[in-house]
Protein backbone atom coordinates (compact mmCIF):
# COMPACT_ATOMS: atom_id res chain seq x y z
CA UNK A 1 0.00 0.00 0.00
CA UNK A 2 2.69 2.34 0.91
CA UNK A 3 4.46 1.65 -2.38
CA UNK A 4 1.48 2.52 -4.31
CA UNK A 5 0.98 5.97 -2.55
CA UNK A 6 4.69 6.90 -3.41
CA UNK A 7 4.11 5.80 -6.97
CA UNK A 8 1.60 8.55 -7.36
CA UNK A 9 2.83 11.00 -4.99
CA UNK A 10 5.87 10.80 -7.78
CA UNK A 11 3.97 11.25 -10.60
CA UNK A 12 2.32 14.30 -9.18
CA UNK A 13 5.62 15.84 -8.93
CA UNK A 14 6.57 14.98 -11.68
CA UNK A 15 3.59 16.23 -13.60
CA UNK A 16 3.74 19.52 -11.70
CA UNK A 17 7.13 19.66 -12.72
CA UNK A 18 6.09 19.77 -16.33
CA UNK A 19 3.23 21.84 -16.63
CA UNK A 20 5.73 24.62 -14.58
CA UNK A 21 8.38 24.12 -17.39
CA UNK A 22 5.53 25.03 -20.05
CA UNK A 23 4.34 27.74 -18.26
CA UNK A 24 8.03 29.79 -17.48
CA UNK A 25 8.84 28.84 -21.56
CA UNK A 26 5.31 30.57 -22.20
CA UNK A 27 6.30 33.62 -19.99
CA UNK A 28 9.41 33.95 -22.38
CA UNK A 29 9.90 37.11 -23.84
CA UNK A 30 10.40 36.54 -27.94
CA UNK A 31 12.70 39.02 -29.80
CA UNK A 32 10.88 40.27 -32.72
CA UNK A 33 12.32 40.19 -35.91
CA UNK A 34 13.28 42.88 -38.07
CA UNK A 35 13.20 42.37 -41.88
CA UNK A 36 15.75 44.35 -44.22
CA UNK A 37 14.30 46.11 -47.02
CA UNK A 38 16.46 46.02 -49.64
CA UNK A 39 15.60 48.87 -52.50
CA UNK A 40 17.36 48.58 -56.02
CA UNK A 41 19.04 51.44 -57.80
CA UNK A 42 17.53 51.81 -61.29
CA UNK A 43 17.60 53.71 -64.43
CA UNK A 44 14.35 55.69 -65.44
CA UNK A 45 12.81 57.29 -68.12
CA UNK A 46 9.89 59.52 -68.53
CA UNK A 47 7.31 58.17 -71.34
CA UNK A 48 6.21 60.98 -74.02
CA UNK A 49 4.30 59.55 -76.78
CA UNK A 50 4.73 61.29 -80.15
CA UNK A 51 4.86 60.47 -83.30
CA UNK A 52 7.72 57.43 -84.11
CA UNK A 53 8.84 56.64 -87.60
CA UNK A 54 8.29 53.12 -88.86
CA UNK A 55 11.59 52.48 -90.55
CA UNK A 56 12.20 49.38 -92.59
CA UNK A 57 15.63 47.79 -92.55
CA UNK A 58 16.89 45.77 -95.48
CA UNK A 59 20.29 45.30 -97.10
CA UNK A 60 22.06 44.20 -100.18
CA UNK A 61 24.90 44.73 -102.72
CA UNK A 62 25.47 47.36 -105.30
CA UNK A 63 24.98 46.59 -108.72
CA UNK A 64 26.33 49.11 -111.46
CA UNK A 65 23.45 50.97 -112.68
CA UNK A 66 25.08 50.80 -116.64
CA UNK A 67 26.87 47.56 -117.08
CA UNK A 68 26.59 44.89 -119.51
CA UNK A 69 28.14 41.68 -119.96
CA UNK A 70 30.01 41.41 -123.29
CA UNK A 71 29.90 38.46 -125.23
CA UNK A 72 31.28 38.00 -129.26
CA UNK A 73 28.92 37.44 -132.26
CA UNK A 74 31.59 36.42 -134.76
CA UNK A 75 34.70 33.83 -134.36
CA UNK A 76 38.46 35.10 -134.91
CA UNK A 77 41.58 35.86 -132.99
CA UNK A 78 41.52 38.40 -130.63
CA UNK A 79 43.78 40.90 -132.27
CA UNK A 80 44.19 44.40 -130.55
CA UNK A 81 43.05 46.97 -127.71
CA UNK A 82 42.98 50.28 -127.64
CA UNK A 83 43.92 49.77 -123.79
CA UNK A 84 44.99 46.89 -121.98
CA UNK A 85 42.25 44.12 -121.76
CA UNK A 86 42.28 43.89 -117.85
CA UNK A 87 40.07 43.74 -115.08
CA UNK A 88 40.61 47.78 -113.92
CA UNK A 89 41.31 49.68 -117.43
CA UNK A 90 38.32 52.51 -118.05
CA UNK A 91 37.53 53.42 -121.56
CA UNK A 92 36.14 56.37 -122.93
CA UNK A 93 32.79 56.59 -124.69
CA UNK A 94 33.14 54.46 -128.69
CA UNK A 95 37.03 53.56 -127.73
CA UNK A 96 37.49 49.78 -129.12
CA UNK A 97 37.96 47.45 -126.00
CA UNK A 98 38.58 44.73 -128.33
CA UNK A 99 39.19 44.13 -131.90
CA UNK A 100 38.78 40.01 -133.27
CA UNK A 101 41.11 39.41 -136.79
CA UNK A 102 38.52 39.63 -139.49
CA UNK A 103 40.42 39.31 -142.81
CA UNK A 104 38.45 36.25 -143.96
CA UNK A 105 35.56 38.13 -143.98
CA UNK A 106 36.44 41.20 -145.45
CA UNK A 107 37.89 39.38 -148.84
CA UNK A 108 34.44 37.62 -148.70
CA UNK A 109 32.58 41.45 -148.54
CA UNK A 110 34.90 42.38 -151.26
CA UNK A 111 33.74 39.37 -153.37
CA UNK A 112 30.23 40.39 -153.17
CA UNK A 113 30.42 43.71 -153.55
CA UNK A 114 32.47 43.01 -157.05
CA UNK A 115 29.93 40.34 -157.61
CA UNK A 116 27.41 43.51 -157.68
CA UNK A 117 29.26 45.20 -159.00
CA UNK A 118 29.72 43.44 -162.19
CA UNK A 119 26.08 42.17 -162.25
CA UNK A 120 25.25 46.49 -162.39
CA UNK A 121 28.02 46.28 -165.94
CA UNK A 122 26.07 43.98 -167.54
CA UNK A 123 22.45 45.60 -166.64
CA UNK A 124 23.62 48.74 -168.20
CA UNK A 125 23.02 47.74 -171.75
CA UNK A 126 19.58 46.92 -171.44
CA UNK A 127 18.57 49.83 -169.24
CA UNK A 128 19.88 52.64 -171.44
CA UNK A 129 17.06 50.71 -174.44
CA UNK A 130 14.48 50.62 -172.23
CA UNK A 131 14.39 53.01 -169.59
CA UNK A 132 16.92 55.54 -170.84
CA UNK A 133 15.72 58.11 -167.97
CA UNK A 134 17.24 55.83 -165.27
CA UNK A 135 20.59 55.11 -167.27
CA UNK A 136 22.27 57.91 -165.51
CA UNK A 137 21.44 57.33 -162.37
CA UNK A 138 22.99 53.91 -162.62
CA UNK A 139 26.15 55.00 -164.63
CA UNK A 140 26.95 57.31 -161.73
CA UNK A 141 26.54 54.46 -159.22
CA UNK A 142 29.26 52.33 -161.01
CA UNK A 143 31.67 55.64 -161.15
CA UNK A 144 30.84 55.90 -157.26
CA UNK A 145 31.20 52.67 -156.73
CA UNK A 146 34.57 51.53 -154.27
CA UNK A 147 34.69 47.91 -153.08
CA UNK A 148 36.97 49.34 -149.95
CA UNK A 149 34.31 51.76 -148.69
CA UNK A 150 30.96 51.22 -147.27
CA UNK A 151 28.11 49.97 -150.17
CA UNK A 152 25.71 52.79 -151.21
CA UNK A 153 22.28 52.71 -151.61
CA UNK A 154 20.81 51.56 -154.86
CA UNK A 155 19.54 54.52 -156.88
CA UNK A 156 15.63 55.08 -156.89
CA UNK A 157 14.02 53.38 -159.18
CA UNK A 158 12.09 56.32 -161.93
CA UNK A 159 9.05 53.81 -162.39
CA UNK A 160 7.43 50.45 -160.83
CA UNK A 161 8.12 48.89 -164.39
CA UNK A 162 12.16 49.73 -163.85
CA UNK A 163 11.74 48.61 -159.94
CA UNK A 164 10.85 45.33 -161.62
CA UNK A 165 12.94 45.10 -163.85
CA UNK A 166 16.35 45.60 -161.07
CA UNK A 167 14.53 43.02 -159.08
CA UNK A 168 14.42 40.35 -161.63
CA UNK A 169 17.91 40.61 -162.65
CA UNK A 170 18.60 40.04 -158.63
CA UNK A 171 20.95 43.01 -158.19
CA UNK A 172 18.20 43.89 -154.72
CA UNK A 173 19.04 40.53 -153.47
CA UNK A 174 22.39 40.69 -153.99
CA UNK A 175 22.68 44.21 -152.40
CA UNK A 176 21.30 43.30 -149.29
CA UNK A 177 23.20 40.03 -148.86
CA UNK A 178 26.17 42.60 -148.48
CA UNK A 179 25.15 45.68 -146.31
CA UNK A 180 24.52 42.16 -143.87
CA UNK A 181 28.15 41.09 -144.27
CA UNK A 182 28.88 44.96 -143.60
CA UNK A 183 26.84 45.07 -140.35
CA UNK A 184 28.62 41.43 -139.19
CA UNK A 185 32.31 43.06 -140.35
CA UNK A 186 31.21 45.78 -137.45
CA UNK A 187 30.89 42.68 -134.49
CA UNK A 188 34.50 41.57 -134.97
CA UNK A 189 35.26 45.47 -133.17
CA UNK A 190 33.37 45.61 -129.97
CA UNK A 191 33.13 49.50 -128.57
CA UNK A 192 32.43 50.81 -125.08
CA UNK A 193 29.10 51.53 -125.27
CA UNK A 194 29.35 54.06 -122.55
CA UNK A 195 32.79 55.73 -120.58
CA UNK A 196 33.17 53.22 -117.74
CA UNK A 197 35.64 50.75 -116.46
CA UNK A 198 36.12 46.88 -117.50
CA UNK A 199 35.46 44.84 -114.27
CA UNK A 200 36.02 41.54 -115.44
CA UNK A 201 37.59 39.97 -118.59
CA UNK A 202 38.07 36.54 -119.53
CA UNK A 203 40.00 36.53 -123.17
CA UNK A 204 43.65 37.32 -123.56
CA UNK A 205 45.35 39.04 -126.90
CA UNK A 206 45.95 35.75 -129.22
CA UNK A 207 43.36 33.83 -128.08
CA UNK A 208 40.66 32.44 -130.53
CA UNK A 209 36.98 33.69 -129.78
CA UNK A 210 33.89 31.92 -130.41
CA UNK A 211 30.76 32.74 -131.65
CA UNK A 212 28.71 33.63 -128.32
CA UNK A 213 31.59 33.64 -125.82
CA UNK A 214 31.35 35.36 -123.00
CA UNK A 215 34.33 38.56 -123.21
CA UNK A 216 33.82 40.41 -119.88
CA UNK A 217 32.06 42.80 -118.19
CA UNK A 218 31.65 46.66 -117.91
CA UNK A 219 30.19 49.10 -115.91
CA UNK A 220 29.91 53.07 -115.60
CA UNK A 221 31.17 53.37 -111.71
CA UNK A 222 29.11 56.42 -110.03
CA UNK A 223 25.84 54.84 -110.13
CA UNK A 224 24.87 52.06 -108.68
CA UNK A 225 21.31 50.36 -107.73
CA UNK A 226 20.57 48.03 -104.68
CA UNK A 227 17.83 45.84 -104.46
CA UNK A 228 15.80 45.82 -101.32
CA UNK A 229 13.14 43.59 -99.63
CA UNK A 230 10.58 45.26 -98.07
CA UNK A 231 7.49 43.94 -96.32
CA UNK A 232 4.33 44.17 -98.20
CA UNK A 233 2.12 45.33 -95.54
CA UNK A 234 3.81 48.98 -96.42
CA UNK A 235 3.65 48.62 -100.66
CA UNK A 236 1.39 51.15 -100.40
CA UNK A 237 3.62 53.78 -98.83
CA UNK A 238 6.73 52.51 -100.46
CA UNK A 239 6.35 55.20 -103.60
CA UNK A 240 8.53 55.70 -106.32
CA UNK A 241 10.93 58.93 -105.12
CA UNK A 242 11.08 58.31 -101.44
CA UNK A 243 13.95 58.92 -99.90
CA UNK A 244 16.54 56.32 -98.61
CA UNK A 245 18.82 56.31 -96.23
CA UNK A 246 22.05 54.00 -96.58
CA UNK A 247 25.23 52.61 -94.32
CA UNK A 248 28.07 50.31 -94.64
CA UNK A 249 27.47 47.76 -91.43
CA UNK A 250 30.32 49.38 -89.47
CA UNK A 251 28.20 52.64 -90.24
CA UNK A 252 31.58 54.48 -91.05
CA UNK A 253 29.72 55.82 -94.54
CA UNK A 254 26.49 57.68 -95.30
CA UNK A 255 24.49 58.00 -98.39
CA UNK A 256 21.53 59.09 -99.05
CA UNK A 257 19.12 57.65 -101.84
CA UNK A 258 15.70 57.33 -103.27
CA UNK A 259 13.68 53.96 -104.83
CA UNK A 260 13.26 54.12 -108.15
CA UNK A 261 11.40 51.24 -109.61
CA UNK A 262 9.04 49.09 -106.92
CA UNK A 263 7.74 45.64 -108.18
CA UNK A 264 4.21 44.74 -108.60
CA UNK A 265 4.10 41.46 -107.50
CA UNK A 266 4.28 40.00 -103.98
CA UNK A 267 6.82 37.12 -103.14
CA UNK A 268 4.38 34.69 -102.05
CA UNK A 269 6.91 32.64 -99.86
CA UNK A 270 8.00 35.70 -98.03
CA UNK A 271 5.35 38.02 -98.28
CA UNK A 272 7.88 40.98 -99.05
CA UNK A 273 8.16 43.65 -102.17
CA UNK A 274 11.04 44.31 -104.33
CA UNK A 275 12.40 47.92 -104.32
CA UNK A 276 15.23 49.24 -105.95
CA UNK A 277 17.17 52.20 -104.78
CA UNK A 278 19.43 54.49 -106.53
CA UNK A 279 22.25 55.58 -104.74
CA UNK A 280 25.53 58.12 -106.04
CA UNK A 281 28.66 58.47 -104.22
CA UNK A 282 32.55 58.29 -105.30
CA UNK A 283 33.63 55.66 -102.52
CA UNK A 284 30.74 53.26 -103.56
CA UNK A 285 31.86 50.48 -105.36
CA UNK A 286 30.40 47.19 -107.31
CA UNK A 287 29.38 44.32 -105.06
CA UNK A 288 29.32 46.49 -101.89
CA UNK A 289 27.75 45.45 -98.97
CA UNK A 290 25.17 47.89 -97.50
CA UNK A 291 22.50 48.39 -95.20
CA UNK A 292 18.96 50.58 -96.22
CA UNK A 293 17.11 52.12 -94.01
CA UNK A 294 13.26 53.29 -95.82
CA UNK A 295 10.85 55.26 -93.74
CA UNK A 296 7.72 53.84 -94.24
CA UNK A 297 5.38 56.03 -92.24
CA UNK A 298 4.84 57.21 -88.71
CA UNK A 299 2.40 56.08 -86.12
CA UNK A 300 1.16 58.83 -83.50
CA UNK A 301 0.57 58.45 -79.71
CA UNK A 302 4.10 55.65 -79.65
CA UNK A 303 6.94 55.83 -77.58
CA UNK A 304 9.76 53.46 -78.57
CA UNK A 305 11.88 51.13 -75.47
CA UNK A 306 14.95 48.86 -76.27
CA UNK A 307 13.39 45.25 -77.13
CA UNK A 308 14.95 43.95 -73.95
CA UNK A 309 12.65 45.67 -71.98
CA UNK A 310 9.49 44.19 -73.03
CA UNK A 311 8.65 40.62 -71.54
CA UNK A 312 5.90 38.10 -72.25
CA UNK A 313 5.28 40.05 -75.18
CA UNK A 314 3.16 42.79 -74.60
CA UNK A 315 4.52 43.80 -70.94
CA UNK A 316 6.47 46.69 -69.53
CA UNK A 317 8.07 47.66 -65.80
CA UNK A 318 6.91 51.07 -64.86
CA UNK A 319 7.87 52.70 -61.62
CA UNK A 320 4.94 53.99 -59.16
CA UNK A 321 6.60 56.13 -56.66
CA UNK A 322 9.37 53.55 -55.28
CA UNK A 323 7.72 50.45 -56.36
CA UNK A 324 7.55 48.51 -59.81
CA UNK A 325 4.22 48.16 -61.18
CA UNK A 326 3.62 46.46 -64.72
CA UNK A 327 1.73 47.95 -67.70
CA UNK A 328 0.66 45.99 -70.66
CA UNK A 329 1.77 47.84 -74.07
CA UNK A 330 0.46 47.13 -77.60
CA UNK A 331 3.78 46.20 -80.09
CA UNK A 332 2.98 48.37 -83.20
CA UNK A 333 6.81 47.14 -84.86
CA UNK A 334 9.98 45.72 -84.07
CA UNK A 335 12.92 47.03 -85.52
CA UNK A 336 16.49 45.96 -84.94
CA UNK A 337 17.08 46.71 -81.34
CA UNK A 338 13.99 48.66 -80.22
CA UNK A 339 10.12 48.07 -80.27
CA UNK A 340 7.21 51.07 -80.67
CA UNK A 341 4.59 50.34 -78.54
CA UNK A 342 1.48 52.06 -77.91
CA UNK A 343 -0.81 52.16 -74.90
CA UNK A 344 2.09 53.70 -71.81
CA UNK A 345 0.45 56.78 -70.35
CA UNK A 346 2.00 60.28 -70.89
CA UNK A 347 4.93 61.23 -68.43
CA UNK A 348 4.90 57.88 -66.64
CA UNK A 349 8.04 56.32 -65.40
CA UNK A 350 9.75 53.81 -66.96
CA UNK A 351 12.67 51.42 -66.43
CA UNK A 352 15.24 52.14 -69.14
CA UNK A 353 17.54 49.78 -68.72
CA UNK A 354 16.48 45.98 -67.72
CA UNK A 355 16.66 44.94 -64.07
CA UNK A 356 17.74 41.09 -63.42
CA UNK A 357 15.19 39.55 -61.05
CA UNK A 358 12.92 42.51 -61.48
CA UNK A 359 9.08 41.65 -60.53
CA UNK A 360 5.76 43.20 -59.36
CA UNK A 361 6.42 45.28 -56.01
CA UNK A 362 10.01 45.34 -56.06
CA UNK A 363 11.22 48.48 -53.83
CA UNK A 364 13.41 50.75 -56.30
CA UNK A 365 15.18 53.72 -56.45
CA UNK A 366 15.95 56.18 -59.27
CA UNK A 367 19.44 56.06 -60.16
CA UNK A 368 20.31 59.69 -60.89
CA UNK A 369 24.32 59.55 -62.85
Amino acid sequence: MRKIILAIIGLLLIGGAVLLAKKLIAMKAVPEVKVQKRVTSVFAETVHNGSTPITVTASGNLKAKNRVELFSEVQGVFESSAKPFKPGTHFSKGQTLLRLNSDEHRANLKAQKSSLYNQVVRLLPDLRLDYPEASPNWEKYLRDFDVDKPLADLPEPTSEKEKLFIAGRNITTTFYAIKNLEERLRKYTVRAPFSGVLTEALVNPGALVRNGQKLGEFIAPGSYEMEVNANAAYADLLRVGKSVELHDPARTGKWTGKVVRVNGKVNQASQTIQLFVEVRGKDLKEGMFLEADVTARSVDNTFEVNRKLLFDGNKLFVIQDTVLSIAEVEPVFFKKNTVVVKGLREGVQLLAKPVPGAYKGMLVKKFNG
